[in-house]
C-alpha cells in the first residue's frame, strides 16, 4: 500500500468514526448501521482484555443484539436522562488486506445528567476489523476497551 493510499484511508476511517459517534450521541438508531450483519460488539475493562478474561461489560454477538440494545436503551431501561459525548482520536490502520482492515483507536466519553455537571465517564481504546460493503466501511468486530477496572454509574450507551 503506498503513503497514498495509506492516508487516503486514514481519512476515511476518520469520516467513519466520527460518523459513528455522531449516531451514538444525536441518533443512537443509526449506530447499528455501522456494523455487518455477523458484527461482534465487546465493552470491556483492560484487565479483563489484558488477561484473556472473556467477561464483558456489553457483548453483542451479531446485529440483531446490537439492535437490541438500542431498543433497549431506547424503550425498556429505566435510567436518568442522560447526554454523552464520545470523541475518537489516535486512529490507526494495523493491517490492510484481503480480510479487511485492522484498526485502532482511543476514546473518550463524557455524560452530563440532566440538572448536572458534565463528566469524564470513561477512556480507553478500541480494536477494530472492519470490511467494506458495497462501498461502505463497515465494523465486523469492535473491541471497545476502557482503561481501569470500573465506571462511574453503569454503562448503558455503547462506545
Amino acid at each position: 500500500m503506498t503513503t497514498l493510499d495509506r492516508g487516503a484511508l486514514r481519512a476515511r476511517l476518520e469520516d467513519l468514526y466520527y460518523a459513528y459517534a455522531d449516531a451514538i450521541d444525536e441518533d443512537l438508531e443509526r449506530w447499528p448501521d455501522f456494523f455487518t450483519e455477523d458484527a461482534l460488539y465487546k465493552i470491556v475493562a483492560r484487565e479483563n482484555f489484558d488477561r484473556g478474561l472473556p467477561l464483558a461489560s456489553m457483548l453483542c454477538e451479531g446485529r440483531g443484539m446490537i439492535l437490541d440494545r438500542v431498543m433497549g436503551v431506547k424503550q425498556t431501561i429505566v435510567h436518568f436522562k442522560r447526554v454523552m459525548r464520545h470523541q475518537f482520536a489516535n486512529i490507526r490502520v494495523t493491517y490492510a488486506g484481503a480480510e479487511g482492515i485492522r484498526a485502532r483507536s482511543t476514546f473518550v466519553v463524557y455524560d452530563t445528567f440532566e440538572a448536572a455537571t458534565t463528566r469524564l465517564f470513561a477512556v480507553g481504546r478500541s480494536f477494530d476489523h472492519l470490511v467494506e460493503i458495497d462501498g461502505e466501511l463497515r465494523f465486523r468486530e469492535r473491541i471497545c476497551v476502557f482503561d481501569g477496572d470500573l465506571v462511574q454509574g453503569s454503562i448503558i450507551y455503547p462506545f
